[in-house]
């Protein structure tokens, strides 16, 4: 059962009323950029208020970020929530080979045509982008917070968590890159999971028992 099937009324109402303002801020950023756009043409078009606009999502560049922010942080929460056992780069692995699997528009995988236009806005607009390698740069140090906190070594784990993600990062634009220069989802899905195992191999070569959980 999904989330949303187990939500009250009001909070069905109020997720359904969040995904209109923002897939129809998306779509007015994409038609016309995203400084081109004013919040109360966003609000007008979604007929609610602009302060009903704000109450959601707090500032115009949270229009294109507040939904999928937390994924930035995935690899920090692969390796958190990794079992006893499991390295850091085993961990990470680990999730990314599962989002592959599932196809997750976080991992640049999604055929669904909304995720490619997000991403269109914000290869567009120098601040999202730059609002973008923020939050990759936050997330990178959170993974290094983590593993400085696990293992005492604050200047190996700064460097794991700049491997680990600059090779995941690397996958995900690869993936991007094609699919932007005309292959299939499906073409370029088929042999992500063996990249990615290719790429993580890589980094496990000089990483291979950093931060093991005993």
């Amino acid at each position: 059962m999904g989330a949303e099937a187990t939500m009250g009324l009001r909070e069905r109402k109020k997720l359904q009323t969040a995904m209109r303002i923002y897939r129809t801020a998306v779509e007015l950023f994409l038609e016309r950029s995203f400084d081109a756009v004013s919040v109360q043409e966003i609000a007008d078009a979604s007929e609610v208020s602009k302060m009903t606009v704000f109450n959601y999502f707090g500032t115009k560049e949270d229009l294109v970020f507040r939904p999928m922010e937390e994924h930035f942080f995935d690899a920090a929460r692969a390796v958190r929530e990794r079992p006893s056992g499991e390295s850091a780069v085993e961990a990470v692995r680990r999730q990314f080979l599962d989002m592959v699997e599932n196809r997750d528009p976080a991992v640049g995988l999604h055929g669904e045509p909304f995720a490619r236009r997000i991403r269109s806005v914000i290869m567009a607009t120098p601040v999202l982008r730059e609002r973008a390698y923020l939050l990759a740069e936050k997330g990178a140090r959170e993974l290094a917070d983590l593993l400085t906190e696990e293992t005492g070594d604050a200047t190996l784990a700064v460097i794991a968590a700049s491997t680990i993600t600059a090779a995941r990062n690397a996958l995900i634009e690869e993936h991007h890159r094609r699919i932007d220069a005309g292959e299939s989802v499906d073409a370029v899905a088929a042999d992500a999971a063996d990249r990615a195992r290719g790429a993580f191999a890589l980094v496990e070569g000089g990483l291979r028992d950093f931060a093991r959980r005993p």
